[in-house]
């Protein structure tokens, strides 16, 4: 059994690490509801303009954007959304094992040929991925310090721009979806070419009046970029939303768990107390009978 020392000197160390995990996870709820409003006030426009877009597009026969333009995927482009720190439990882990297995699902002949890049938005996907030779394109941990549309804009904008040009021929997304405090949703989309959109996902005509003017052609080829961009910004809010839920339980249930540990230490610094007080009381009464005697 330890000795006093030790185990006082591990109930201290426990409770400094507890009160830790308790503030941690009150700056995250803090962060939490911020980053919540965030999303929750963004995804109703997201969602308005997708449906706006998709009902548009139906009724063209073709449109001359880039950015629909379906290609051989010879050179991939993967974004991969993580955060800047963890604590956050499996968070960073989860996305970067899903953004893996869909190189290896999908892409496994692009990434043996060398032709699929990587853009990771968050310092832990940016460190993962150049530790292990990929070819990981800039440097975007900067983003969390301005989390703003025109920040996250200057990276989609880099993307259309390789798109155009030809440096990749899809673009996947991958990033955590925030669905409440407790659950983050892990989800893979195609950002480039758009995809196209199911039939019965297509607003009936019918059922929408829209006064287009210039003309519905230049409309949809100028939401079809905003469209992107608000896609990829979705995603990193989503992101960022989902870290503070992760790291708020996280430390939660390490907050849990150091009071679970501090009941073993006490109840073992309690026995150790007990067997030492009983060995004085020994080691007396057996003096005071060898004196006696």
């Amino acid at each position: 059994m330890a000795n006093l020392k030790e185990v006082r000197i591990r109930i201290t160390s426990v409770q400094s690490t507890q009160q830790i995990t308790k503030a941690m996870k009150m700056v995250s709820a803090a962060k939490l509801k911020r980053a919540t409003n965030a999303i929750v006030q963004l995804r109703p426009y997201a969602n308005k303009l997708k449906d706006i877009l998709a009902n548009l597009s139906a009724s063209l026969e073709g449109s001359s954007s880039p950015f629909i333009q379906e290609r051989e995927p010879n050179k991939v482009l993967i974004v991969v959304v993580s955060s800047n720190r963890g604590l956050a439990g499996a968070f960073n882990m989860n996305v970067i094992k899903a953004a893996n297995n869909l190189i290896a699902e999908k892409y496994s002949s692009q990434y043996q040929n060398g032709n699929v890049q990587m853009i990771a938005i968050g310092k832990k996907a940016q460190d993962f991925y150049q530790k292990r030779s990929y070819n990981v394109i800039g440097n975007n941990d900067e983003v969390y310090a301005a989390l703003t549309f025109e920040n996250v804009t200057k990276i989609t904008d880099s993307i259309m721009a390789g798109f155009v040009k030809g440096n990749f021929d899809r673009v996947e997304l991958v990033y955590n979806h925030f669905k409440n405090a407790a659950m983050q949703i892990v989800n893979a989309e195609q950002l480039l070419p758009l995809p196209k959109t199911e039939d019965n996902t297509v607003v009936s005509k019918s059922n929408v009046d829209y006064i287009l003017e210039p003309s519905q052609q230049e409309i949809v080829e100028q939401l079809i970029p905003k469209s992107i961009k608000i896609q990829l910004y979705r995603a990193v809010l989503d992101s960022h939303a989902s870290e503070h839920g992760a790291r708020m339980t996280s430390m939660d249930k390490a907050t849990e768990n150091a009071g679970d540990l501090l009941k073993a230490l006490k109840l073992s610094y309690n026995q150790a107390r007990q067997a030492a007080i009983t060995t004085e009381l020994t080691e007396i009464v057996s003096g005071a009978a060898a004196l006696n005697g």
